[in-house]
């Protein structure tokens, strides 16, 4: 399926339909690739995903790091309940040479776990280490400002 989103409103709007439709795995984590070329939108995409989680800290590009970890908690304080993801990891692997650098990281042990929702950009740079990701994102900046996005 794509779509065209015509501005970060719009973007915003489609990142929390997107969260609305999307429940964790019962055996290990959940894996959305977001794929796209730079200034694509990947990291406006899951900055706008983790407003939507109810994720109040400032989500900034994990390209230096390569990894943010998210706990989401509902507005109470409390964890979320049984059923609903409790953290969002937000990985970066534009600098990566291949999947077995994901291993300090501790991707492995992040995959294990249902509770988790991992945002992958760049999942080209590591392909050989990845599983199949639950959803596939592209995003692609068009010349009048909006961007395609297409859910594989």
């Amino acid at each position: 399926m794509e779509k065209t989103i015509p501005d970060l409103a719009a973007l915003a709007a489609e990142a929390k339909e997107f969260v609305r439709g999307l429940r964790p795995r019962t055996h290990g984590a959940t894996l959305v690739t977001l794929s796209g070329e730079l200034g694509a939108g990947k990291t406006a995409f899951t900055k706008e995903v983790a407003r939507a989680l109810g994720v109040e800290e400032s989500v900034t590009s994990p390209t230096f790091v390569l990894e943010k970890i998210y706990s989401l908690r509902r507005r109470t304080g409390q964890l979320p309940e049984d059923g609903a993801f409790q953290r969002l990891i937000h990985i970066d692997a534009y600098r990566l040479e291949g999947g077995r650098e994901l291993a300090p990281l501790g991707f492995e042990e992040l995959m294990k776990a249902p509770g988790n929702l991992i945002l992958l950009e760049w999942p080209e740079k590591v392909a050989d280490a990845l599983p199949e990701p639950a959803k596939r994102i592209l995003l692609a900046p068009m010349a009048d400002g909006s961007r395609t996005i297409t859910y594989a």
